[in-house]
């Protein structure tokens, strides 16, 4: 029993979001540090793009959460360490960018991307041929004759060799 008990136990550590914040990172106020972390699940790793930097182990996603908790012990508000951050590396930093000229291609670039592939499909189904009504091309009572005496002529003369 106590074996089942301790392999649970590790499962459920390991179901743990993996947090790359390390000890000597953390700050001493615990309310400097929920904010500290309240404001990292909103800032991307430069290098891992999908992960906030609480959970990427990269160099600069370290650099980044020190930097936020350093502006937090200067005093700094919430938005204004955003705007530090934002200042340094840009907007795509940002899980969340504002809607303006300079990120409209972050916003707009996944739909327009959808618009040209649905536009695609539909020149694609417009230029399919499309199924042969068979009263259309029926052929009239003098052209079955005229096909009739080509088909009797070649037949008389055999084939050629």
């Amino acid at each position: 029993m106590r074996i089942l008990t301790s392999l649970l136990l590790a499962l459920s550590l390991l179901s743990a979001p993996a947090l790359a914040v390390q000890p000597d990172e953390i700050l001493e106020d615990p309310v400097l540090e929920e904010r500290a972390r309240e404001l990292s699940k909103d800032l991307r790793c430069v290098v891992c793009q999908n992960e906030n930097i609480d959970s990427s182990h990269a160099g600069v996603a370290r650099d980044l959460r020190i930097l936020v908790r350093e502006r937090l012990v200067a005093g700094d508000s919430d938005q204004e360490v955003l705007d530090f951050v934002v200042a340094r590396y840009g907007d795509y930093v940002l899980f969340n960018p504002p809607f303006k000229p300079a990120t409209y291609a972050l916003w707009i670039g996944p739909f327009a991307v959808m618009g040209l592939g649905l536009l695609g499909v539909v020149i694609m189904l417009a230029r399919r041929p499309r199924k042969i009504d068979a009263q259309a091309v029926a052929l009239s009572e003098d052209e079955e004759r005229a096909v009739a005496a080509m088909l009797a002529e070649d037949g008389k003369e055999g084939p050629k060799g």
